[in-house]
C-alpha cells in the first residue's frame, strides 16, 4: 500500500510537470528503504509512462512548444547517459548527499528566487 500511495503522489505531481522524482526517491528512500540506486532507477522506470501520458494530454491542449523541445531532448540524452555512468559510479551515501543537496538548493531558489524575478518585472 506504501508504494501505491508513493506512486500516486509521484504520479499527480508528474502530470502538472513538476517531477515526481523530487517525491518519489525521497518517499521510497524513507518509507521503503531502499539502496540509493535503486530508488534512482525506480524513479526513471516511473518516469517512462508518466511522462507519456503527461505529454499527450499537454499536446492535447497544445501547451508544447517542439522547437524549443527537440534541442533539449537531444541534450538531455548525451546528458543522461553521462549522468548515469557517473551515478553508477559513486557509492549510495554519496548519492543520496547530492540529490538532498540538489532539492535543497531547488527548494531555496524557488523560495528566494521567485519574489526577486517579481520585483525585477514589476519595475
Amino acid at each position: 500500500m506504501t508504494v501505491i500511495l508513493i506512486g500516486l503522489a509521484a504520479g499527480i505531481i508528474s502530470g502538472m510537470g513538476i517531477g515526481g522524482g523530487a517525491i518519489l526517491i525521497p518517499a521510497l528512500v524513507i518509507f521503503v528503504k531502499p539502496e540509493q540506486h535503486i530508488a534512482q532507477s525506480v524513479n526513471l522506470l516511473f518516469f517512462i509512462p508518466t511522462a507519456i501520458v503527461a505529454l499527450v494530454i499537454h499536446i492535447k491542449n497544445k501547451n508544447v512548444n517542439f522547437r524549443m523541445g527537440i534541442p533539449i531532448v537531444i541534450s538531455g540524452l548525451v546528458g543522461a547517459v553521462l549522468g548515469s555512468k557517473l551515478a553508477l559510479s559513486m557509492n549510495g551515501t554519496a548519492l543520496k548527499c547530492i540529490f538532498g543537496v540538489f532539492l535543497l538548493l531547488m527548494g531555496l531558489y524557488e523560495i528566494f528566487g521567485k519574489g526577486r524575478k517579481k520585483k525585477v518585472n514589476n519595475v
